[in-house]
């Protein structure tokens, strides 16, 4: 009752009345109250979105005040030294890797910003998961990095917290949070129904009562401390969470939840089909230990559990194996289901069960600052760890919540103290093992029939989705723990499970090779498979060895590797695999080898262990052996197109394989293994099995014939390359056989840069790292960056206005070429074959440019660092016989020309012969060769030492060859399949021991004591030839069906030795006889031989072997006597010959190339020269457009499609290429110098007011309020915005055959980014963008000497002559063709620019708007090519802008168009220019308005309007005319401005002055004296001079001298001589001079005629003197100065804006960036549009006029269109230049295309980082955004810029 009688009155003051009441010692009756209040207030059976329960708990907490002031009050208290603020996915946030303890320490932005991080090595990251600011937590990150706020240890000055404040929260929360639970309970529903969407409805529901808690947790430390006490308190949770029994709602609530509970228990073995047993058969997977572990009913009994065991005994042993492992799980104190003791633990198990919701976490996670919360919450998570992995197996949205996993756990886990806690505590590393082995458990299958072995199934979504990630990297992120890993590593019973987890990665994703047809379906697995092997085995092993790194952790490696061992040999039985792998198949994946490599390298490396200790028997070592040479092998299969068939994924293994990422947990230690057991296995077994493996045993015979039963002859070369070159890297690679890191990161290093020019990014991406994620930077002592600067030169990104954006790159340095450069290690590490040839490439253009070495070089011989002492059994290989037979028989096959040899071979084999002279063998010789005579009697080498057997001759050899074989002719083509045994030593032996030594060869087996078991492997190498005789059984494995021909035995006579044939080989390379001379040994500069070609490698060779050796020095020289004679051996001749016609054939044939070659690139050169003519000002145009020619009657021109040349005629009219486009580059230019800054703060704005576009529209509308609509249309240009700019690349084309290449372009489908719909196309020969064709006017300049000649007639002639000019009306012309085109291009220019642009007069659509958006056209082209000329014309010369103007054709089509106007002759104001008019009566329209006065016009506009409208093609002397008379006007304006800036005083003494000069014989050229005049004249009217008297005072400052109004009048009137200047350039042709600055005035005046061209001193020069008036100045002054004074409502400052007009604008510029682009992005980022009050997802900058708008966002949508493309319309007449704020790019908008321009800023290395992945600062780049600004103001965007595409209005 009583809580009825509460709930009446009003909350804050009941909230106020208990509050009193629970203060008071005795508080039962205020506690009973408040139980009563919440138990209808916060009654969870309301709909959980009525808010009212939530409105009372908030007036509750607040205990009567309101809730915002308890808020800052209970802040205010925050005692917390953490920030832990959290964040969800996309959030930007800092790393610091130089504050950082663990590597995934982040920091929020302010605490970045307040923090000192210069000079650190930190980067900026969107995040994906999200995440929570480690500032002040000294367990992540170093104590120098926290910001300001919490560097403060602890909240000492925090006052402590009064108890009553914080009294209610303590009562009503529990009841709050239970509420919530209870609804979580009610809202879940089985997963059987369509669950999905209900779970989010109920979500929705509870948002704000999750937000509220949310909030709380934001009130700081305090808070926090009460919400952990409720959460973690047990007892509380006793009282309220069961169900209460009179409660029948919370009764099933309490019901839902056990079920729940109970279906979490992970019973996942329906599938497998257990049938009933289904609730338990967990168990059988994990063993009892780890079954209760996953939370199913522990079982009650030792029996029980075997009962379990029953029904699986059909599983493979593979898995019965394991659940025998799993069962000695140690701990029975894991043996319990989930059971809840608290608020906290269900809140998570519910988190969980609905998926993790956001909300949810970030409320788990913003309570983490609190100590004790976070050790419960760790313990808790911990708990649900197994039930977390079968939720997230079965969620549809695995993506998302493994990320808000993480979210929590990378949070929990990065603390090493709590790791190792919960670690001891809760059993966490076997609880993550089991979790992750009973995950992969779901998804094993039979690796392949047959085999008892189950591996994953890359193909289940399991893997394909890598659902597994988020327990892998928590087990990554653990074992980066050193005490973690301590504990895993001493725990056998782990170490075994672990070791049978990896397993079922050993062998995954078999591939078989297809023979037969190609594969239906190209599975893409396969990178599921890399991505499993490299997170979930090769990352925690990488976290393992970190821990291995002393001589006291020895015991770990032994135990890893006793274990490896184990489960390898596990593994081999259960594949069946006894000593020969499976034909035609091969899998990349074996992590339990890479372990076994890795512990063995770090023991010897690191530990100091003795590898012999480590090693199995040698039968072990064989078998380990297999697996990893099967893989080389198959390389080298695929890249000679043996499994094609196989489609393309099996090459993207090979890459995959050897990749960056890869390489070094793959290939790496797949060689380094092989490596090992080569260095302890007999090296005659080791070499023969490669040699088989890469089936090539067959091609080394040395008959020129043989059979290959396993592969086809065109797949035999790049075989037997690929088993050398294999050889070579085994033989000569020392990654891990005793290179230091350094060394290591320095070869990485060279390899990569020697393959291309590298930017610093991508370098940092293809050096292997350690993939361990601890170490932040490369191992080793020397950094990164130091190295870099060691090997390689930074190359500054170059910039031509032209050309494409480049990056900085490094490139080697000399040195680097010349003595690090390792063909070998570039081998090893290219993806693509390509980057091998590049690397050559780049290594021979060096010599090339060092002068070292002029032809095509060989790959370098590079030295190799001395082996670790364990390892030099590996130098037996290059000292066996095997190997020494296989290089003579391939020597001597190169020398003979025997089929598929090729120069790789051979270099590859003096490679080897070089390693092993290098590397000789330590042992001494005389124990060793004895007992090698006796098992072997031997007849093809003595020893094994290879120095000795170089010169030791074989005699004869014995071959089996095809009967058709051509042996005894001794003419040898082909050549590929030994079974060939020699005889050599001496002739003696031929006699009778023929018999028998062959019968002996036979029986001859290499290592005799081998084990029976091997015998058939080694049988195959016979004595005397390596892969000889082979026993019958091996050779039919491979024999396909079909009998070969008979094979019979030859016997070849040879003599000769290793050394002759290097010595053959070296006249055969240099096709000279004699190359060798008997003394060239004595003459030798040994330092010549580091670089150059194969005859280079044979020299050195026969040097270092001569200097070893004096036996092979004699020897050397007595084959070099015997070769010298000219008279060639007889056996030499024929095939000799052959090769020396061959090789002078290929010589001239190449000659004959490089010539061709050589034509070819000169043409294109010059095509290039004039075609693609964009930028460069050198280079003259192919056809100056400009100039008419004065020669010829006819201009001729060439069309660029049909190829004709000819005049262009109004029947088939000619027409230029050009492209129109809008702009309002004029208009955005300012008056000041400095380009205005872009607004980085609140403070700071742009006014667009100052701009020229601006100034000219107020002029305008100014006009037109007080004059004649017609008349002001006449008297300024518009065109400042969106005026039609018209530029050409200068090639012509007839207009029929443009018509009919447009319809061609129609009908073609693929089109590339413009509309041809739309009128655009490409020049059909430079490709340029285009969009109309300009017609060329008919040349018919018949008086063309006369037509320009200078005159002598009297001004006022002319003056009459001009204006009967006019008066001629303007004929309409004939309908032709060449009409109807220009009519065409007329609509085209205004369909150019919005209508708003055009249309300016009081009646849209009037002829006079017309007129005036015409002769605009004109002004606008003239500006611009002004502005492009740098604002004056003081260059001279065509510029480069000049090229693609077409200003005379364009003349001539306005020209057409304008004179279908007449001007009103009335008010035509060339008679108001030239005449005294008497004043005409007002004819009684006196409401019509007066027409704009003289001096108000812009005078550059009239000249243009006589120009066009005056009979074409207009005599000079008449232009002449027009301009002087012109210039009066501009003058008298000009004067008049000044005037108007003087005090009145000034203007009293200057009217003075002048007033004497009045009568003087010249007065009317006198500045003084017209000035007077004007000011006079002025006078008369009030409102002139009237200004107020303040802005007068400030002018007074500056007193005027002579001087400084002649300065002043020049700078009037330049604008205008200036574009007359142009315009009489490009109507007559003439030359502009080029000047000085100061000349320009006098040099212009000249250049017009207003001058004489009798060169005076420039500072003679008076602007006055180029007067030259038709009729008495002073009354035509004072005409036009009663236009302005006569009766007018102007006020003062009107009239003075319309006198003073303002010609001097600045080149316009881009917005002035900041040089950090941190601080753009960190004002813009977060910033509101202005438009929709909403932070954009995609926000963007106008780099033009700074506005802030939405890219892509639909919420500025405006009919469709978004606000980027508005905003270019709008700002930029359909061009936009945007920076892209979240992604550091700009992009261009031009019309309907866009293009991704490239980015301004870039870092310190000169790379773009494009959207922000590696958030490195950047900085901006000047050259780049000069660029950029270029290409904006020359319109060349389209141009440039190859990549564009239509934007649909979408952006």
């Amino acid at each position: 009752m009583m809580a009825a009688s509460l709930l009446r009155r009003d909350k804050k003051a009941t909230a106020a009345h208990l509050k009193a009441d629970l203060n008071r010692t005795d508080n039962s009756s205020g506690v009973r109250q408040l139980q009563e209040l919440l138990d209808v207030v916060v009654n969870p059976e309301k709909p959980a979105s009525d808010t009212e329960a939530l409105d009372w708990c908030k007036c509750l907490i607040a205990g009567g005040e309101g809730f915002e002031e308890f808020c800052k009050t209970v802040r205010s208290y925050d005692n917390a030294t953490l920030c832990g603020l959290v964040w969800t996915a996309n959030f930007v946030a800092y790393r610091c890797r130089t504050c950082g303890i663990s590597p995934c320490m982040s920091l929020c932005a302010e605490c970045f910003n307040n923090g000192d991080h210069t000079g650190h090595d930190f980067n900026m990251f969107r995040s994906q998961a999200g995440g929570a600011c480690d500032c002040g937590d000294s367990n992540v990150m170093r104590e120098s990095g926290f910001c300001r706020r919490h560097h403060l240890k602890t909240g000492e000055n925090v006052p402590s917290i009064p108890r009553d404040l914080l009294l209610m929260s303590e009562m009503v929360l529990p009841r709050f949070i239970l509420c919530i639970i209870q609804y979580l309970r009610d809202g879940y529903v089985e997963p059987d129904s369509s669950a999905e969407r209900d779970l989010q409805k109920v979500l929705q529901q509870l948002d704000p009562q999750i937000s509220f808690l949310e909030e709380l947790t934001k009130m700081g430390g305090a808070m926090r401390t009460v919400l952990t006490k409720i959460l973690t308190n047990q007892q509380t949770f006793k009282e309220l969470c069961m169900g209460q029994e009179e409660n029948l709602f919370a009764k099933k609530n309490y019901e839902k939840y056990l079920s729940a509970l109970k279906d979490s228990g992970l019973v996942y073995m329906e599938d497998k089909g257990q049938g009933a047993s289904s609730d338990v058969a967990v168990g059988a997977e994990g063993g009892a230990g780890a079954m209760v572990l996953l939370g199913t009913t522990a079982p009650g009994s030792p029996d029980e559990s075997n009962k379990e065991e029953d029904p699986d005994a059909g599983l493979s042993v593979g898995q019965r194996k394991r659940v025998k492992l799993s069962s000695s799980t140690k701990d029975p104190c894991i043996i319990e289901t989930l059971k809840h003791k608290c608020f906290l633990e269900e809140l998570l198990f519910w988190t969980i069960k609905y998926e993790f919701p956001q909300k949810m976490v970030t409320f788990l996670l913003n309570m983490l600052p609190d100590q004790d919360y976070k050790i419960t919450f760790t313990k808790t998570f911990v708990q649900h760890y197994a039930f977390i992995m079968t939720t997230l197996m079965k969620s549809h949205e695995s993506d998302t919540m493994s990320n808000r996993i993480v979210h929590i756990s990378v949070q929990l886990f990065s603390n090493e103290e709590l790791a190792r806690h919960v670690t001891e505590e809760c059993q966490l590393l076997d609880i993550m093992v089991t979790v992750l082995l009973y995950m992969m458990d779901s998804c094993l299958v039979k690796n392949e029939e047959g085999s008892r072995h189950v591996v994953v199934n890359c193909s289940e979504a399991l893997l394909k989705n890598n659902t597994y990630w988020p327990l892998v990297s928590d087990f990554i992120n653990i074992l980066s723990h050193q005490s973690v890993a301590k504990k895993f590593l001493e725990d056998h019973s782990l170490l075994m499970l672990w070791m049978s987890f990896v397993s079922v990665f050993q062998g995954m994703n078999l591939n078989k090779r297809e023979l037969n047809e190609h594969v239906e379906f190209e599975s893409q697995t396969y990178y599921a498979a890399f991505a499993a092997e490299l997170e979930a085995c090769a990352q925690p092993m990488w976290g393992l060895l970190t821990h291995c790194k002393v001589k006291e952790t020895q015991e770990y490696t032994k135990t890893v590797v006793r274990y490896c061992l184990d489960t390898l040999q596990t593994w081999f039985d259960a594949i069946g695999f006894i000593d020969e792998p499976a034909p035609n198949q091969v899998t990349f994946h074996l992590p339990l080898h890479r372990y076994y490599a890795m512990f063995l390298s770090k023991a010897v490396k690191c530990q100091g262990l003795d590898l012999d200790s480590l090693l199995p028997d040698q039968e072990m070592l064989m078998k380990i052996m297999v697996h990893p040479l099967q893989i080389q092998a198959s390389l080298s299969e695929i890249h000679s197109n043996m499994w094609v068939r196989n489609g393309l994924q099996i090459k993207g293994q090979a890459m995959t394989y050897v990749q960056s990422h890869f390489c070094n947990s793959m290939i790496d230690p797949d060689i380094y293994l092989l490596q090992v057991c080569a260095s302890r296995l007999d090296p005659d077994y080791f070499i023969s099995s490669v040699f088989e493996r890469f089936k090539v045993v067959d091609l080394l015979t040395m008959a020129s014939q043989h059979q290959n039963a396993v592969l086809d002859s065109e797949q035999e070369r790049p075989m037997l390359e690929g088993a050398l070159t294999f050889l070579v890297i085994l033989t000569s690679l020392r990654i891990h056989l005793g290179m230091t890191d350094d060394e290591i990161l320095r070869s990485e290093m060279v390899s990569q840069l020697c393959m291309n020019d590298r930017t610093h990014s991508a370098l940092l991406d293809l050096i292997p790292e350690n993939p361990n994620p601890k170490s932040g930077v490369v191992p080793g002592s020397c950094s990164f960056e130091e190295m870099l600067s060691a090997v390689a030169d930074f190359k500054a990104p170059v910039f031509e206005p032209g050309g494409s954006m480049q990056q900085g790159m490094y490139t080697p340095k000399a040195e680097v070429w010349e003595k690090e450069f390792d063909p070998i290690m570039v081998i090893l590490r290219t993806v693509y074959r390509r980057d091998v040839q590049s690397a050559m490439d780049r290594y021979s253009a060096f010599l090339k440019q060092s002068g070292m070495h002029t032809g095509n070089p060989w790959p370098p011989y590079k030295e190799r660092t001395p082996l670790h002492p364990c390892y030099r059994g590996l130098i037996k290989l290059l000292h066996c016989k095997t190997l020494h037979i296989v290089i003579f028989t391939l020597l001597y096959k190169i020398w003979m020309d025997h089929q598929n040899m090729s120069e790789h071979v051979l270099c590859m084999v003096l490679y080897l012969i070089e390693l092993g002279l290098d590397n000789q063998v330590q042992e001494s010789k005389e124990d060793e060769e004895p007992c090698i005579e006796e098992h072997c009697h031997d007849s093809w080498f003595p020893g094994t030492n290879l120095l000795s057997n170089l010169h030791h001759v074989i005699n004869f050899v014995r071959v089996r060859v095809p009967e058709t074989a051509p042996e005894v002719k001794r003419e040898a083509p082909p050549s590929t399949s030994t079974e060939a045994s020699s005889y050599g030593q001496n002739s003696r032996r031929l006699t009778g021991n023929w018999r028998e030594n062959l019968r002996e060869a036979q029986v001859f087996s290499l290592v005799a004591e081998r084990r029976r078991k091997f015998q058939e492997i080694i049988n195959r190498s016979n004595t005397e030839a390596a892969q000889v005789v082979r026993p019958k059984s091996s050779s039919t494995r491979w024999v396909p069906p079909g009998t070969p021909p008979q094979l019979v035995t030859e016997i070849l006579e040879i003599r000769e030795s290793m050394l002759s044939l290097l010595i053959k080989l070296h006249q055969k390379l240099s096709s000279k006889q004699n190359s060798l001379s008997e003394t060239w040994l004595e003459d030798m500069d040994s330092n010549r031989h580091a670089h150059g070609d194969g005859i280079t490698a044979i020299e050195r060779i026969l040097t270092k072997a001569a200097t070893r050796s004096c036996q092979i020095k004699r020897s050397i020289q007595d084959i070099c006597g015997k070769v010298c004679p000219p008279v060639p051996p007889k056996k030499n001749s024929p095939s000799d010959k052959k090769t020396m016609d061959k090789e002078e054939r290929r010589q001239r044939a190449r000659e004959r190339q490089q010539k061709l070659l050589a034509e070819f690139a000169s043409r294109q050169k010059s095509f290039m020269e004039t075609a693609m003519d964009v930028e460069s000002p050198e280079t003259e145009a192919a056809m100056e457009v400009g100039a008419t020619e004065v020669v010829e009657s006819e201009v001729f021109y060439d069309c660029v499609i049909c190829g004709q040349s000819g005049p262009s005629t109004e029947d088939r009219p000619i027409g230029l290429v050009v492209l129109l486009q809008a702009s309002s580059v004029l208009g955005h230019r300012c008056k000041s110098e400095e380009a205005k800054k872009l607004p980085t703060s609140d403070e700071e704005h742009i006014y667009a007011a100052d701009t020229c576009g601006v100034a000219n529209d107020l002029r305008l509308t100014l006009m037109q309020r007080f004059f004649k609509d017609s008349s002001c249309l006449q008297s300024v240009s518009i065109g400042w915005d969106g005026g039609v700019y018209v530029q050409t690349c200068g090639h012509t084309l007839h207009v029929d055959c443009h018509k009919s290449y447009m319809e061609s372009l129609r009908n073609d489908q693929v089109l590339q980014g413009f509309s041809v719909d739309k009128g655009e196309f490409t020049c059909p020969l430079c490709r340029q963008f285009a969009n109309s064709v300009l017609p060329c006017r008919p040349g018919r300049d018949v008086e063309a000497g006369a037509w320009h000649a200078p005159t002598n007639k009297k001004m006022c002639l002319l003056v009459k002559e001009v204006e009967d000019l006019q008066e001629r009306i303007g004929r309409f012309p004939t309908e032709t063709n060449l009409s109807k085109e220009m009519e065409f291009v007329t609509k085209d220019i205004k369909n150019t620019t919005k209508k708003k642009y055009r249309d300016y007069g009081k009646n849209p659509g009037s002829p006079d708007n017309d007129f005036l958006f015409m002769y605009s056209v004109a002004r606008t082209n003239l500006e611009l090519e002004l502005v492009h000329r740098g604002g004056n014309l003081c260059s001279g010369g065509a510029s480069a802008a000049a090229k693609r103007s077409c200003l005379n054709q364009l003349f001539h089509v306005l020209a057409m168009h304008m004179r279908l106007y007449s001007i009103d002759l009335a008010y035509n104001p060339w008679t108001k220019l030239t005449q005294v008019v008497q004043s005409r009566e007002p004819d009684g329209y006196e409401d019509e308005r007066p027409e704009v006065p003289m001096l108000f016009r812009d005078v550059p506009s009239l000249l243009i309007i006589f120009v066009l409208t005056m009979p074409q093609p207009l005599r000079r002397e008449h232009f002449s005319c027009v301009v002087k008379m012109l210039y009066n006007l501009q003058f008298i304006q000009a004067l008049a401005a000044l005037s108007s800036k003087f005090s009145p005083e000034e203007r009293q003494a200057w009217s003075a002055t002048g007033a004497l000069k009045k009568n003087a014989t010249n007065a009317d050229k006198s500045f003084e004296a017209l000035l007077s005049h004007t000011i006079g004249e002025l006078s008369k009217s009030e409102s002139i001079y009237r200004a107020n008297p303040e802005e007068t005072s400030m002018l007074i400052s500056s007193v005027w001298s002579p001087q400084s109004i002649e300065f002043s009048l020049q700078q009037s009137c330049l604008p205008f001589l200036r574009l007359s200047c142009l315009l009489q350039h490009h109507l007559y042709g003439d030359g502009l001079t080029g000047c000085l600055e100061e000349e320009e005035f006098l040099s212009l005046a000249v250049c017009l005629g207003l001058l004489p061209s009798a060169p005076q001193p420039s500072s003679m020069v008076h602007s006055a003197t180029c007067l030259q008036w038709a009729v008495n100045a002073f009354d035509l002054v004072t005409q036009w100065c009663a236009e302005v004074t006569g009766p007018s409502q102007m006020q003062t400052e009107q009239s003075l804006t319309l006198l003073v007009q303002d010609y001097q604008w600045v080149a316009p510029r881009l917005l002035q960036l900041p040089d950090n682009y941190n601080i753009i992005f960190q004002y813009y980022h977060r910033k509101a549009c202005t438009a929709c009050k909403k932070v954009p997802k995609d926000p963007a900058l106008c780099l033009v006029c700074g506005a802030f708008v939405c890219l892509k966002g639909a919420c500025c949508k405006q009919q469709g269109t978004c606000e980027c493309v508005l905003h270019s319309q709008h700002c930029g007449a359909a061009t936009g230049i945007f920076l892209l704020i979240n992604a550091s790019v700009i992009i261009i908008i031009r019309g309907h295309r866009f293009c991704l321009w490239g980015s301004v800023y870039l870092d310190a290395h000169g790379e773009e980082d494009r959207d922000l992945r590696r958030g490195k600062p950047l900085f901006l780049c000047e050259e780049r955004y000069r660029v950029l600004e270029q290409q904006w103001v020359s319109h060349t965007f389209d141009h440039i810029n190859k990549r564009w595409g239509p934007h649909y209005n979408g952006l």
